[in-house]
């Protein structure tokens, strides 16, 4: 769980002075690789790091040769020395030390060698995890398939990691495309919060990989089917702090997920759910609600009735009229 930056301000200096205790969870502080002109010892970012009381350690580093010249303003070369020397610093003090390539997807695509060259030198210094980030978030799952396999000929598929962004509304599909291309960390957020469009979303990442076999029957989950029940409630918990409504048509915890309206829907998930629903909503917390409006079928009404504990026939006339009543007041 990545908690901050510490000493990029006072929330977050003042959370890992006091960090809180966990047990199924490593915390990790997030910073970025150490500036030019400046050893890695006398970097006051990467010491805030260091003084830390975070057990893992994410340092953000370049890996495109175009950010490296405008943004950073320096050379390839230089740029590779602040990665090593950076990684060396933590795993010389035992963190466990995780190498965010920004940019990795479009730096490959421009300039394949020095963008290797980046994440082998990350890894070549001890880093456990080499994590690879579609940071514009414009790479399409077609293309970040191919790439990840070829890396992980490179560097094996245990330490690599993906980090995408939704721009064009395919983390979550470049996030599991990346799982099925050898990575073995998957970074995201509750909902999918992140800038500008949002980063993959846990929330839709955590019960595929669990509740779909082409995942769960590959590969070792540890996580426990049990617990994806709190998925909806954590959900909606973070939208009420954030102040905001939730997304209704959200997958899996959206109020709208597992919602029926039009009758022919309505009549076959009555014989059985899986007529027009993937997974049990139970699974994750989340419940089915059978609506009734213009669109609604006899089967809408019956099982409305039946919620209220109402026991009518069919087949009785009341059924048909409360039914064009619905649609008169709905037109």
């Amino acid at each position: 769980m990545e908690g901050g930056w510490p000493g990029a301000n006072t929330l977050d200096t003042t959370f890992f002075n006091n960090p809180p205790k966990l047990t199924n969870t490593t915390l990790t502080a997030f910073g970025m690789t150490k500036r030019s002109g400046r050893s890695a010892e006398n970097d006051p970012g990467l010491s805030a790091l260091l003084n830390s009381k975070a057990p893992a350690i994410c340092l953000v580093g370049k890996s495109w040769d175009f950010h490296v010249d405008v943004a950073l303003g320096i050379t390839n070369e230089e740029n590779l020395e602040n990665i090593k020397e950076s990684a060396k610093l933590f795993v010389k003090n035992k963190k466990e030390f995780m190498f965010d390539a920004e940019h990795f997807f479009d730096g490959y695509k421009r300039n394949k060698e020095y963008a290797l060259s980046c994440i082998k030198t990350a890894y070549d210094e001890g880093a456990r995890w080499i994590v690879l980030c579609d940071t514009n978030g414009g790479t399409l799952p077609h293309e970040l398939g191919e790439i990840v396999s070829k890396v992980s000929k490179e560097i094996p598929g245990k330490n690599l990691g993906i980090h995408a962004h939704n721009d064009t509304e395919n983390a979550v599909a470049n996030s599991l495309t990346a799982v099925l291309a050898g990575v073995r960390q998957v970074q995201g957020t509750i909902n999918g919060l992140g800038e500008r469009c949002g980063n993959a979303n846990l929330i839709s990442l955590i019960p595929t990989i669990v509740l779909k076999k082409t995942f769960s029957d590959h590969f070792e989950i540890n996580i426990n089917e049990n617990k994806i029940k709190t998925l909806t409630e954590c959900s909606r918990l973070l939208d009420e702090i954030l102040n905001r409504k939730s997304n209704r048509r959200a997958a899996y915890v959206g109020p709208s997920a597992f919602a029926h309206k039009g009758g022919l829907h309505v009549s076959a998930v009555s014989k059985d759910p899986k007529t027009y629903e993937h997974i049990d909503p139970s699974l994750v917390g989340n419940i089915r609600n059978i609506i009734v409006s213009d669109q609604a079928g006899k089967s809408n009404i019956m099982s409305r009735l039946s919620k209220y504990g109402i026991k009518i026939d069919k087949n009785d006339p009341k059924v048909q009229t409360l039914l064009n009543e619905v649609k008169d007041r709905e037109f």
